[in-house]
């Protein structure tokens, strides 16, 4: 009796949806399908694209029953039910009404084709290009470096000329989200109009940002997908082959590691009086103008590898750092991190070392955000929070 009923209060509560409205959804979802087939290294584009994409499609449903206004509402209701139906949170009907938001905001975007169904030849470079042969592809007109949250931001600057002046400093300067909130609450752009000597402007603003912009957390991600090294999950490899696998594609792995990171040597010597010693990777990132040592582990992390690497830190400050430089960083990429040594190892409190997990496969959206918050937990107890 009480299953009867609980059928019948599903039935009673379902949304009727309409021949040409299940096309629409299945628009929605092939815009969603095609972003999580794409790369992880460019999982905040994709998910630019996706949000932008289906922001219009929403509109132009919408526009099709224009003469009802509770139709706008349903559209809505429709749209979050069916995408969180197949693929979970981060399609509620807020964010819906974001994405929405979003691409009649950003309408000049240029991604000019809607996703068809008449689509049969889904070619594997960009979203839009899957989802539409003739479509022309977004990177020719999406600024680099800006990822969701910057554009969340952005939305809510109502002039037009402030809104695309903001989003072109953000990309060009590259500013990180912190960074673009403080400049668009203090009115950085209208103080730089109004100013007839604009340095000292800029000056203050740099001076009062330089944390949020040398924020070394957004410098280092966690976990790193290498999927792109060609590594299966199933084979035994050592760290050597690992090492010469990230230099055959190092320019992705300079992608992947995210912005500012110049490739400085492999299996650097660093001599004392007593011993010889070899750093597997050294780079610079010359926007925190400071090196990064990196020690490729293909294990769970030690309480020896930490030491080392703290030992790899101190020497390459006192023998290879030179004037002008910021303290040098020491980054363990490791097949597993390990919430003991960020909390009891020298690990614990430090800003100097951090270690990092690392992928050699491209994982779903669901075991990625897995992973990050995983990860995120790691971090917390490094911290000490």
């Amino acid at each position: 009796m009480q299953r009867k009923l609980v059928k019948l209060y599903k039935s009673m509560n379902t949304t009727i949806i309409t021949t040409e409205e299940k096309s629409f959804i299945e628009s929605l979802k092939q815009i969603v399908r095609a972003a999580r087939r794409m790369a992880y290294t460019a999982i905040d584009y994709a998910q630019i694209q996706s949000n932008w994409l289906i922001g219009q499609r929403v509109v132009e449903q919408m526009q099709k029953g224009a003469e009802r206004a509770e139709y706008g509402a349903h559209v809505i209701k429709i749209a979050s039910d069916a995408l969180t139906e197949e693929f979970g949170s981060g399609y509620s009907e807020t964010n819906i009404r974001n994405f929405r938001t979003f691409y009649l905001t950003f309408n000049d975007l240029q991604i000019q084709q809607t996703p068809s169904a008449k689509s049969q030849m889904p070619i594997q470079q960009t979203l839009s290009d899957e989802l539409e042969p003739t479509c022309k592809p977004i990177g020719q007109t999406l600024p680099a470096r800006l990822s969701w949250s910057h554009y969340e931001r952005l939305m809510r600057v109502d002039d037009e000329v402030a809104r695309k002046w903001y989003m072109r400093e953000a990309s060009e300067q590259m500013w990180s989200v912190r960074t673009l909130n403080r400049n668009i609450n203090t009115q950085y752009y209208e103080r730089l109009l109004m100013s007839q000597i604009k340095e000292p402007v800029i000056q203050e603003m740099q001076e009062k940002t330089a944390e949020f912009q040398h924020d070394k957390l957004e410098f280092i991600k966690n976990p790193t997908v290498l999927e792109f090294l060609g590594i299966a999950q199933n084979k035994s490899y050592q760290e050597k082959d690992l090492e010469q696998a990230i230099l055959n594609n190092l320019s992705e792995f300079l992608m992947e590691m995210g912005k500012g990171f110049a490739f400085v040597a492999r299996q650097q010597l660093i001599r004392t009086e007593a011993e010889d010693y070899y750093i597997d990777l050294v780079f610079y990132n010359y926007i925190l103008k400071c090196f990064l040592l990196v020690d490729l582990k293909t294990s769970r992390i030690t309480h020896q590898d930490v030491g080392q690497m703290d030992m790899y830190v101190r020497m390459y400050d006192q023998l290879k750092r030179t004037e002008g430089d910021n303290p040098t960083i020491g980054l363990i990429l490791c097949s597993e991190t390990s919430e003991d040594m960020a909390r009891y190892s020298v690990m614990h409190d430090n800003e100097r070392l951090f270690q990092a997990k690392y992928l050699t496969f491209l994982p779903t959206v669901e075991q990625l955000r897995e992973e990050i918050e995983l990860q995120k937990s790691v971090f917390r107890s490094q911290q000490g929070e």
